[in-house]
């Protein structure tokens, strides 16, 4: 086995090491690393790390806030729909999309940063719309973990799920993800994740220059 295969095995492994420990899933056989001793599961069963570290704050709130978020008005928000406008909530743990013309509105549940200091709020806007993407670790993540890989191709091992929408932040993005624990979580390095039948609504909603608004 060659060591770019061996690196990106003991990524996705340590990465569903950090994300699953303390949690017994139903219907599924428990697996531990015989290294740390922490459960673990492979990428096929959706261990997946998250636009880098794979990160569940097990001190902190883990409730889904899936059923307590609520609709919004894009005025208090937004001066105008020019493009359309995203919201990420970060406090309802939930996205909201509005169309340009005002006659489509959707909501959606999400992960969000895992701590304040990985959390970056304010305006910004999608500058690039990626079917399929394909997901490489920044530098700090690499240089803190130099075992990762330094890319993963698309597909079920890919942490940015199906379709994903770069923002003007370097390294921040809107994302689907393939590991359906996340959302409604503290789950992320700093990206907004959604289902994968999601994202791939709101990629198709989404254009080019659509306001987003991260509060």
């Amino acid at each position: 086995m060659s060591s770019t295969a061996l690196n990106r095995r003991a990524f996705l492994g340590s990465a569903a090491a950090i994300g699953v420990a303390g949690l017994a899933l139903p219907g599924r056989a428990q697996e531990f690393d015989p290294n740390t001793g922490q459960p673990s599961y492979d990428a096929a069963n959706g261990a997946t790390p998250d636009a880098g570290m794979v990160q569940y704050d097990n001190e902190g709130d883990q409730r889904h806030n899936i059923s307590s978020f609520r609709t919004q008005d894009w005025r208090p928000y937004f001066t105008n729909l020019t493009n359309g406008a995203i919201l990420c909530d970060i406090t309802s743990r939930a996205v909201h999309f509005w169309s340009e013309d005002g006659n489509t509105y959707r909501v959606y549940p999400s992960s969000i940063p895992v701590s304040k200091d990985l959390t970056r709020l304010g305006r910004t806007e999608i500058i690039k719309k990626v079917e399929g993407p394909s997901w490489a670790p920044t530098p700090a993540m690499k240089k803190s973990n130099p075992a990762w890989p330094d890319f993963v191709p698309p597909g079920p091992d890919n942490p940015l799920g199906t379709h994903a929408l770069w923002l003007s932040w370097q390294y921040y993005r809107i994302h689907g993800t393939h590991d359906t624990r996340k959302i409604g979580r503290k789950s992320s390095n700093g990206c907004i994740g959604l289902y994968n039948e999601h994202i791939k609504e709101l990629f198709g909603f989404a254009n080019i220059g659509t306001q987003v608004l991260l509060i």
